[in-house]
């Protein structure tokens, strides 16, 4: 399939009193037509600015994107004057946030909020806008939804809530949707329906999506691809069989190790990372990993290693082959 998004070497900064967080630290990958990709990693490795950058929506200042490319369909979101990229943003590509309740303007009805894109983007007037959308909350199960058109955020429940936010991010039949932990504030009878939802209508729409997690068993029977993110870096990538199957990065296995398995006979501890994420006022120079690794040697502590190939399509960020023990050349 072509690719429809290439990132190339992205980076983004934020000024603060205390100095210059590097929070994105030439982050690339890319997306093809139709496929999933998730990026996961623990809380400030720079998932959510990743994609935010990409789009332009770091408030400026304090945040600055200082270089890269964000390649849509060969033209760059990055150098788009403000007009173009408004055009971009909610029609080709849409974005569902975490919380689903300050997403939503709460004096606004639904129907109201929903029914925007399609007269800004598509031109369409309030009765064919209305009809779309009572269609669309249709289409991700809200009961009786031409009722609901004049109903107001609070009456929804959580899980209904985050469903209007993906019809809405759905409503111009998008070509890129990026989820950005839309499940993290439901239980998780609620958050498998989501996930069940998301993957239903990507294969009815065709579109390509973008699902950022901290919880790699949430994204495991949805995405075809993983880029996992640690201070600022994608330290590994692969197929997402190949990832849960042989993860190779110190970072990665730690991740999978703390997930309970239910296809493992007796009990099993689980496993803890130790230490804490790095305080990234200076770019890492050294492997941002090596402070909690138990597999660091001394050239972790001088060398930032870049993504190396393990097998094919799988790539990894560490100078140790995590399954000899042995440095890699």
């Amino acid at each position: 399939m072509p690719e429809i998004l290439q990132v190339q070497g992205l980076e983004t900064q934020f000024r603060t009193r205390e100095g210059v967080i590097h929070a994105v630290n030439g982050v690339s990958f890319s997306l093809k037509e139709g496929e999933t990709l998730g990026i996961v990693g623990e809380s400030g490795c720079g998932k959510s600015v990743t994609v935010m950058s990409m789009l332009r929506l770091i408030p400026s200042p304090p945040g600055k994107v200082t270089a890269g490319k964000a390649l849509f369909q060969g033209r760059d979101l990055l150098t788009m004057s403000d007009e173009e990229i408004r055009h971009i943003r909610g029609a080709q590509i849409s974005m569902v946030f975490q919380d689903p309740m300050t997403s939503f303007n709460p004096v606004l009805t639904i129907g109201r909020q929903v029914s925007e894109p399609l007269e800004v983007h598509m031109g369409l007037n309030q009765k064919q806008a209305e009809d779309r959308v009572a269609e669309m909350l249709a289409k991700v199960g809200i009961p009786n939804p031409k009722d609901r058109l004049n109903n107001y955020p609070h009456q929804f429940s959580g899980g209904m809530r985050q469903r209007v936010m993906i019809a809405m991010a759905l409503v111009c039949n998008p070509q890129i949707l990026i989820a950005d932990e839309p499940t993290t504030a439901l239980d998780v009878t609620i958050q498998a329906q989501i996930v069940d939802l998301v993957k239903r209508l990507r294969d009815e729409l065709g579109m390509a999506i973008i699902w950022i997690t901290h919880d790699l068993g949430v994204i495991a029977g949805l995405a075809d691809r993983m880029a996992v993110m640690y201070g600022g870096f994608i330290i590994e990538t692969a197929p997402v069989r190949d990832l849960y199957g042989h993860p190779t990065h110190p970072y990665t296995i730690g991740l999978l190790g703390s997930l309970p398995r239910m296809d493992e006979a007796g009990s099993r501890r689980l496993v803890s990372i130790d230490g804490l994420p790095p305080v990234l006022l200076e770019k890492p120079t050294y492997c941002p990993f090596a402070p909690r690794c138990k597999y660091a040697v001394e050239r972790c502590w001088h060398e930032n290693p870049p993504l190396m190939q393990v097998s094919p399509d799988h790539y990894s960020a560490c100078w140790v082959d995590t399954e000899t023990g042995r440095e890699r050349s």
